[in-house]
């Protein structure tokens, strides 16, 4: 996260508490960030907003630039503005819609996760990051190559957030259900599961200086678990990764991160292996 040299925020003069934007500063007060600020709208014209915005930041000692835009529809505004600003990171108020709308279309911030080349933190609540936990989201039963660094870049932003916020990372990973039909016994007995995992998260924690106390390891389904411990552990930002097949075009990221972001309490934080970014960053370039 220290590498972060640009943050698109996007801002929206409906919401103008500003929830993006409390994040990006905070992030950008500690990375010496710049911050493009974007209203995606092709109707208004809210250039004196985002001019009293700009001046008031600059006079806090914040770069900031500002634009207004319209490509398409929302996700594809963002995505291409962030693109054209070379942006390492977006940021987003998430506004959840109502389950009629998206179970017959597909969310735009669901979106905006599947295709934006690069890290899109969704800001959920107003509560402070300041002493909180930071929940990352890792699934050490997957250990080829992609995985692992994928999990490096969520553990590493994870440290990130937590030194940033003074906080505490907590790791969790999911693991199967028993199966009396699995092949393998191992996986028929809720204990011989746990213990192999266990023992898989041995190297990784050895790895990342996880201790017992902050390494998670929960049997269930990751969409249904990771909420629930970001509830119990009151945490006020969950990191979550998505290895895509990337020949997939309707489904560049997991299930999971697009289910949980509607079910989780606290903002998200959702990654990418590098060679997605650079499918998605091609797509991006022949529209």
């Amino acid at each position: 996260m220290q590498a972060i040299r640009s943050i698109l925020v996007v801002m929206e003069p409906q919401h103008p508490e500003g929830l993006a934007l409390k994040r990006a500063k905070l992030i950008a007060g500690v990375t010496q960030s710049h911050l493009h600020l974007l209203v995606c709208d092709k109707k208004g014209d809210h250039s004196a907003w985002l001019n009293d915005l700009s001046s008031g930041l600059t006079q806090e000692g914040f770069s900031v630039s500002t634009q207004q835009s319209w490509h398409d529809n929302l996700h594809q505004t963002i995505i291409t503005v962030q693109q054209a600003e070379g942006c390492s990171l977006v940021v987003k108020q998430h506004l959840p819609d109502n389950p009629l709308k998206k179970a017959l279309l597909t969310p735009e911030d669901w979106k905006l996760l599947r295709y934006c080349p690069g890290p899109v933190l969704m800001v959920k609540t107003d509560r402070p990051w300041t002493g909180g936990s930071i929940l990352a989201a890792v699934d050490v039963g997957n250990a080829d190559g992609e995985h692992r660094t994928l999990h490096a870049g969520i553990i590493s932003h994870g440290y990130d957030i937590a030194g940033l916020a003074k906080g505490t990372l907590h790791v969790i990973t999911a693991h199967p259900t028993p199966m009396l039909s699995a092949v393998d016994p191992t996986y028929q007995l809720k204990e011989t599961i746990e213990a192999r995992y266990r023992e898989q998260c041995r190297s990784f924690q050895a790895e990342y200086d996880i201790s017992d106390e902050r390494l998670h390891v929960v049997e269930g389904p990751a969409d249904v678990v990771i909420p629930q411990m970001a509830h119990r552990l009151g945490a006020a930002v969950t990191v979550i990764g998505t290895v895509a097949r990337t020949g997939l075009s309707g489904a560049l990221i997991g299930n999971t991160a697009e289910v949980v972001l509607d079910a989780l309490e606290s903002d998200v934080l959702v990654l990418k292996p590098d060679e997605v970014i650079a499918h998605l960053e091609e797509l991006v370039a022949q529209r």
